[in-house]
């Protein structure tokens, strides 16, 4: 049972297929060696995907969130490790897409033609070692210098940071008028004071090599930040850009992790004369409704984007659903694997089949952000009525806004 899809995400999902059949073909290799999978992002960016999010007008394919994700999805049925890496890319240049649209802001339009001509990819590299990652504070400090800031911190799970050029990355600024604020910025990985360093040494999710970046004084001009907000708000701007496109898009890549492994489970059955087995059946079923029930969920954010619904009430309610989204495809992507374990007994334990690195990298889904159990204290809080956070409008962005309580 396929996803109905639309004409357009069809003819999308056709070609992410192609490559995701070339994509499964090496991910064991890089599984095992623990490297990226250069020639998979050159193979991406031949078939135009690093584009793909990229608005017509300026070059780009034009294609909005109901398509980025069943792309997704196809991709990472071929190699997970891939299609997050390049999520870490799609998502953000979709993000930026999305205003792009409503605000034709030049710098915008830049940033996306650079994408265009091959100059730019992109990375979010925002995770920090000993502090939850939820866009609204940072280790990383920032000190005011003419014309900027300077910028010294180390980030961890930098995904696509072997491949990507730019990144966005964020920083505390600790003596801002009116107390401390989290600046997000947008930093070139060649700067002085870059370094990456190899630590990626998982369990799963090898090929994405998400390594920690080091900044040492990394100089941001002004121009460069590109939001800001005072720490521990929660934020309409973050809200319409980070957790609502990061959160389904990484949603469609665990699912598709895991349809991945059920289409390979689904193939081994039938070939060894299971399919009769009406125990099989009802693990396959079980898999299966698992699955759809991520992607109603899935495709029900893309249109609550779309239609900017989601963004019409207060900013808790809105990352709190958009964080469902994500709990519910994760824990549904590890049950499935779980599941598919008692289909296929010890095969499921060997290396020298596709299914032990699918199980493996299923299991990084639970706490990347938002984790489990963040997203179960936020919900719980939001049905209960109690403001977790102070909010910031789509009209107190500013260095001198205040923030209500």
């Amino acid at each position: 049972m396929q996803p109905l899809l639309t004409s357009k995400q069809q003819a999308l999902v056709d070609r992410a297929a192609k490559l995701a059949d070339m994509f499964a073909e090496r991910a064991a290799e890089h599984d095992r060696d623990n490297t990226f999978p250069h020639q998979n992002y050159d193979d991406l960016r031949e078939a135009g995907f690093l584009r793909l999010s990229v608005p017509e007008e300026l070059g780009g394919a034009g294609a909005g969130l109901p398509e980025i994700l069943p792309v997704l999805e196809r991709l990472a049925m071929g190699d997970g490790a891939t299609a997050l890496a390049f999520t870490m890319h799609l998502s953000p240049l979709g993000q930026w897409a999305s205003v792009w649209r409503r605000t034709k802001a030049p710098r915008l339009a830049e940033l996306l033609r650079k994408a265009v001509d091959g100059e730019l990819v992109w990375a979010s590299i925002t995770s920090e070692t000993g502090l939850r990652n939820d866009m609204t504070d940072a280790k990383t400090r920032a000190v005011r210098v003419e014309g900027g800031f300077e910028l010294t911190g180390r980030k961890s799970f930098a995904t696509n940071s072997a491949v990507a050029t730019h990144c966005s990355t964020t920083a505390r600024y600790e003596d801002a008028d009116g107390g401390p604020r989290l600046l997000l910025c947008q930093i070139a990985l060649d700067q002085p004071g870059v370094s990456i360093h190899q630590t990626w040494n998982t369990m799963g999710m090898r090929g994405t090599q998400s390594n920690d970046v080091e900044l040492d004084k990394v100089f941001v001009e002004d121009a460069a930040v590109v939001h800001s907000l005072p720490v521990k708000h929660l934020d309409s701007r973050v809200l319409e850009t980070v957790w609502a496109w990061a959160m389904p898009a990484f949603s469609a890549v665990y699912t598709g992790v895991a349809a991945g492994a059920l289409d390979w489970t689904v193939q081994t059955l039938i070939q060894r004369g299971k399919a009769e087995d009406p125990v099989l059946q009802d693990v396959i079923g079980e898999c299966q409704i698992l699955l759809e029930s991520s992607r109603a969920l899935i495709y029900r954010q893309a249109e609550e984007v779309t239609s900017r619904r989601l963004f019409t009430g207060d900013i808790q309610d809105g990352v709190a659903r958009s964080a469902v989204v994500k709990y519910t495809a994760a824990n549904n992507a590890v049950q499935v694997m779980q599941r598919l374990v008692d289909a296929l007994g010890g095969m499921s334990y060997t290396k020298a089949l596709p299914f032990e690195r699918m199980w493996r990298d299923v299991q990084a889904s639970t706490f990347m952000p938002m984790g489990n159990l963040a997203t179960r204290k936020l919900v719980g809080a939001n049905v209960l009525g109690v403001r977790t956070l102070p909010e910031i409008g789509p009209d107190e962005t500013g260095p001198n806004s205040r923030a209500k309580g």
